[in-house]
C-alpha cells in the first residue's frame, strides 16, 4: 500500500478516535477507542511493512494489543498510562479483534480493487 495513504488512515483512525471520545458517553467511546487503537497499531504495521499481508498485519495488531492489556495485569509505570491504560478489562481484547478484523477488511478490499 501507498505510504502517505497509509499515514492518512492512521491520521483518519486517530481522527475518529477523538471524535468519538468528543460525540459519545458511556461504553461507546470507549470500546470503539479499543477497536480503533488496535488499526492504529494496524496502520503503523503496514507503514513500516508496507508490503505486509492484511493477515500478518491482523495478527501483529491484535497481539500486540492483548500484549499491552494483559501488561495492565502488572503495574504500569504512570508515565506510560496515558498510552497503555492501567485496568485489564477482558471485553477490551474483543474489541481490539473487531478493530484488527476492521482493517483487515478494508486492507483486503484496497489490494483487492488495486492488484
Amino acid at each position: 500500500m501507498p505510504r502517505l495513504l497509509v499515514l492518512g488512515a492512521a491520521v483518519v483512525t486517530v481522527a475518529a478516535g477523538l471524535g468519538v471520545r468528543a460525540l459519545f458517553d458511556g461504553p461507546v467511546p470507549k470500546y470503539a477507542g479499543d477497536a480503533l487503537y488496535t488499526v492504529l497499531i494496524y496502520t503503523l504495521v503496514t507503514l513500516a511493512l508496507p508490503r505486509v499481508k492484511p493477515w500478518v498485519a491482523a495478527g501483529v495488531s491484535t497481539g500486540a494489543s492483548w500484549l499491552i492489556e494483559f501488561a495492565q495485569l502488572g503495574e504500569i509505570p504512570a508515565v506510560l498510562r496515558p498510552l497503555l491504560g492501567s485496568t485489564f478489562n477482558p471485553p477490551d481484547l474483543f474489541w481490539y479483534a473487531v478493530g484488527a478484523a476492521a482493517a483487515w477488511a478494508a486492507h483486503t478490499l484496497w489490494l483487492r480493487r488495486t492488484g
